[in-house]
């Protein structure tokens, strides 16, 4: 594969997560605004697009390190790994950092007042997951598997109560741009997750937990709009056309 200037970098990433560290590089958002081209976004910072086309050539030649085929995956069984594995990291990490939050607020708060904010953009962020990853569990990831099935049974497709799938589709990746763009302030707040000369152990662990986090949920948005979203939609027209 030879990657070109035009294409979709949420399509490149869909093909080989290993790009995925390529557009971080250069602080390209290849999830929530993966729909544009190398161009476009290189335009956007100001980046020689020569560059990054040239790092991702160089990296796709590069046999070394494996990645996961998620794109070839069953979208019921891509739904069910990112309800078990992503939802699963939110709920029990979201436990772990708040109170290392809420300590070194109170320990370093006066020396460093951006931990304040950082505490409360990730507050935020939890409070919101939380509802968006029941709305998926409990409307859209049953729907997707009702969609699956209903092609292995070759039987007649009845639409959902909210019409098309596209509707929540298009609520999710709405609330996914808004914590990215969260999880975006709290990468700046953070000097970009580099914890300062005083810092405590708690701290410094507190500080590589929220990098920990975001990079999982720029992982999980991914799999999602990249790649499980379309592919619901292109099944729930095909499944249309036969009703």
């Amino acid at each position: 594969m030879n990657i070109q200037e035009d294409q979709i970098i949420g399509e490149l990433v869909a093909k080989d997560y290993r790009t995925a560290s390529v557009f971080k590089k250069y602080g390209i958002d290849f999830c929530c605004q993966g729909n544009r081209t190398i161009n476009d976004a290189c335009e956007a910072k100001k980046i020689d697009d020569k560059l990054v086309v040239s790092d991702l050539n160089a990296l796709i030649q590069s046999q070394s390190e494996n990645t996961t085929d998620y794109k070839s995956w069953p979208i019921d069984l891509l739904a069910d790994y990112i309800e078990k594995k992503h939802h699963r990291y939110v709920q029990e990490k979201t436990l772990e950092i708040k109170p290392y939050l809420d300590k070194i607020c109170r320990v370093h708060g006066e020396r460093h007042p951006e931990l304040f904010e950082i505490n409360e953009h990730f507050n935020a962020t939890a409070g919101e997951l939380a509802m968006h990853m029941k709305k998926e569990e409990l409307i859209l990831f049953p729907s997707v598997r009702k969609m699956v099935k209903t092609k292995q049974e070759n039987s007649k497709w009845e639409a959902p109560q909210f019409g098309t799938v596209q509707n929540p589709i298009q609520m999710m990746m709405d609330e996914h741009t808004t914590e990215g763009e969260r999880f975006g302030k709290i990468e700046t707040l953070s000097n970009n997750y580099t914890p300062p000369e005083d810092a405590c152990n708690t701290y410094r662990v507190t500080i590589a937990l929220l990098k920990e986090f975001e990079q999982d949920l720029h992982l999980h948005i991914h799999l999602e709009n990249n790649i499980l979203f379309p592919k619901a939609i292109e099944l729930e027209k095909e499944l249309s056309q036969k009703n």
